[in-house]
């Protein structure tokens, strides 16, 4: 799965964590139902925020859920997933967006791509879902035709640009096209007040989206002889970076003007989580507008002491996990085929590198290998009076940033 917003679960709430995985999971069965199984493997972490976006402005409701049967992905078991035109838009969206990304890699003779055969394959799989993505988009409201336009003009501007070419010029053409995807959620919610926001917010999200990938991929594009934007136009990193903040400080002013009504997911992801991909795309592990900040350490975001940070505080021997509380219910053990598939779809979606999961075989809660992920804080709920799993992390803006 491709997208630029791929937060560490650790950090969201149980509560945000789970709504976060249903958004997920409602894209890839949205893109099933509508599109057949093999639309699935599109699914991405950036089009679930068109689902998110349309639910927090239209509010939960029954109807939005529905229970999901178990999936190797979420380690066979069940779970509320998202479903509606918001799940809906986002299959549209991303199938257009994984288009590009095809079309994309095509150009740039990528791998096995490079083959002629291959290549007209990948063509016409790309073809494919611009036309499925249309159909789907065309039945709630919205013409396609504007994305699949900016990918035609994508290619066209590149071929143009060269050394001195503003940068911009060049991530107009996504910034447009995710205008019309996140403008579009104010129609499908009933709040066309906030489309024009929306726009602004999906305008300098597309920036990021299209800045942040060509600077995780410069050093590749350059060693395969590829076109990188910025080594294309000379633009520096350090320009890179500015332009990368200042959209970030942008979606935040924009998400300001949009009444939601629940906005709790989409200010953790466009807010907090925004802000982590381009420290992690740029290699810094603090939040960039703080002068002279460095790593957070569990002292310094007063989390909990080195160890178990999910275990008991000291004094309290009767919490949970404490050595007077009772031990937890033994657990049916999986056998070795359907323990070899929950560890599989472990695997495939990173649940072993990050947070906490369930052992595939013995069910048992385990400590992931990276339990610090880098960046990530740990339960540094700054802001948790306002609205839980606001994780600010040493940023200094205000629950209503």
């Amino acid at each position: 799965m491709f997208g630029i917003v791929r937060p560490c679960t650790h950090r969201l709430s149980d509560g945000l964590r789970a709504e976060w995985m249903a958004h997920l999971c409602g894209l890839c069965l949205a893109l099933r139902a509508d599109h057949g199984q093999f639309a699935r493997i599109v699914t991405n972490y950036d089009g679930l925020i068109v689902s998110v976006l349309t639910e927090a402005q239209a509010g939960r409701t029954p109807a939005g859920r529905r229970t999901a049967g178990p999936c190797p992905l979420r380690a066979m078991r069940t779970a509320p997933v998202a479903r509606g035109e918001g799940a809906r838009l986002a299959a549209a969206v991303s199938l257009v967006l994984a288009s590009a990304k095809v079309r994309d890699h095509v150009a740039d003779r990528d791998g096995l791509l490079a083959r002629r055969p291959v290549a007209a394959a990948a063509r016409r799989v790309a073809a494919g879902w611009d036309r499925a993505g249309a159909r789907t988009g065309a039945a709630l409201g919205f013409d396609t035709a504007l994305l699949v336009d900016a990918v035609d003009r994508q290619t066209g501007i590149e071929s143009l640009a060269g050394p001195g070419t503003p940068l911009l010029t060049v991530t107009e053409p996504t910034e447009t096209a995710t205008a019309a995807a996140f403008a579009h959620t104010a129609v499908l919610a009933g709040k066309p007040r906030n489309a024009a926001p929306l726009a602004e917010a999906g305008r300098l999200f597309g920036r990021l989206a299209h800045l942040l990938d060509a600077v995780e991929d410069r050093e590749a594009d350059a060693a395969a002889g590829a076109w990188n934007p910025l080594t294309a136009t000379g633009t520096p990193l350090a320009e890179a970076r500015r332009l990368c903040d200042d959209a970030l400080h942008g979606v935040r002013l924009a998400l300001r003007e949009v009444e939601f009504a629940d906005g709790k997911l989409v200010h953790v992801l466009l807010a907090h989580e925004l802000r982590r991909s381009v420290d992690r795309a740029f290699g810094t592990s603090s939040c960039s507008h703080q002068e002279g900040s460095g790593p957070l350490t569990p002292d310094a975001s007063f989390g909990p002491p080195p160890g178990n940070p999910y275990g008991a505080p000291p004094g309290d021997p009767y919490a949970p996990g404490g050595p007077g509380s009772p031990p937890p219910p033994p657990r049916d053990r999986r056998g070795l085929i359907a323990g070899c598939l929950v560890w599989a779809g472990l695997a495939c979606t990173c649940q072993m590198c990050c947070g906490t999961y369930e052992d595939p075989w013995s069910r048992e809660r385990r400590e992931a290998l990276c339990n610090n992920c880098g960046d990530c804080c740990e339960a540094c709920d700054c802001c948790g009076q306002c609205g839980e799993g606001c994780c600010c992390c040493g940023d200094s803006c205000g629950c209503d940033c």
